[in-house]
């Protein structure tokens, strides 16, 4: 009996190392993901005040994007949209709302979004497209060059 309650003790032990170090895993992927995401839209706007909006945004998701800018829980009270996974939104006319999106076949086949931050081989990537940076008068610092194209 005494072994059998040690093998369940080291058993468990083993298992909740594994689900811990995901956990944390995740927790920086977004971390990393708020950072890029905080830093592309101050420059967007010139540092002004950022309403961020993320449709279906899990409730971890909020509480890290949230610690270095104001998150608003619909498109109407927002200038700058994120559109992460399979998600859709259109904000009602007139709003003046920049859109971002995390899926690249997104950013080519909709004209509304200027840009894209999306994982690839586990590696971040940013993707803006010149004409609509030209078309929404968006002027980006010099380090944004690289992530510039034209299609």
């Amino acid at each position: 009996m005494r072994y059998l309650l040690i093998l369940f003790i080291l058993f468990t032990t083993l298992y909740s190392k594994n689900y811990t170090y995901l956990v944390d895993k995740y927790t920086k992927e977004t971390e990393l993901e708020a950072k890029i995401i905080t830093k592309i839209a101050k420059d967007i706007l010139h540092n002004k005040e950022i309403k961020l909006y993320i449709p279906n945004m899990k409730p971890m998701d909020k509480e890290i994007y949230s610690r270095d800018i104001n998150v608003v829980d619909s498109c109407e009270k927002a200038n700058f949209v994120f559109i992460k996974s399979n998600s859709e939104i259109d904000c009602p006319n007139g709003t003046k709302v920049y859109f971002f999106t995390n899926n690249y076949r997104k950013l080519i086949k909709n004209e509304n979004y200027i840009g894209a931050f999306f994982w690839s081989k586990s590696r971040p990537n940013i993707v803006f497209v010149e004409n609509r940076l030209s078309k929404n008068n968006i002027n980006l610092p010099k380090e944004y060059e690289q992530f510039v194209e034209d299609f």
